[in-house]
């Protein structure tokens, strides 16, 4: 397994329910756990998740929604099956299809996005390819995969 550079730690409220969430609905995997902590991949993407306690790296009080001001951008393969699987967890944001400006080119992506069980917002983000931003709009809208 190859870590991240930078790996996000989440503290939860509700380890089992978050655990669930990340491993059963969306479908991350379980790298290594001990009580209360697990560390999760999914498709190259990781993250860390600990159940909250008074002895933790709690900068100040912690209040729901705990992700308040952050969203993850994890990019996936297939955003309309990953979608798929949440049809009965409300979305943040429907699916769309989004371009772009990163200077010489337009960057694609298929996204949504859902908050999990604290609230941490999560941009699920398949990429489409890149445009030249000369192409008008309307083409660009048009298009599909």
């Amino acid at each position: 397994m190859k870590w991240s550079k930078l790996v996000p730690e989440l503290t939860v409220s509700d380890f089992s329910g978050s655990l669930e969430f990340y491993t059963e609905i969306l479908g991350f995997e379980v790298m290594f756990s001990r009580p209360g902590f697990v560390y999760l991949e999914f498709e190259g993407s990781q993250l860390m998740l600990e159940e909250f306690h008074p002895d933790g790296w709690n900068v100040a009080g912690l209040e729901k929604p705990y992700g308040r001001g952050v969203n993850f951008q994890i990019e996936c393969s297939d955003a309309d099956g990953l979608r798929g699987r949440l049809s009965d967890y409300p979305l943040y944001r429907e699916t769309e299809d989004v371009w772009r400006d990163t200077g010489d080119t337009l960057t694609g992506s298929r996204e949504f996005l859902v908050r999990d069980p604290d609230g941490y917002l999560l941009r699920f983000s398949e990429h489409l390819g890149e445009r030249d931003p000369a192409a008008s709009s309307d083409e660009i809208k048009g298009e599909s995969r």
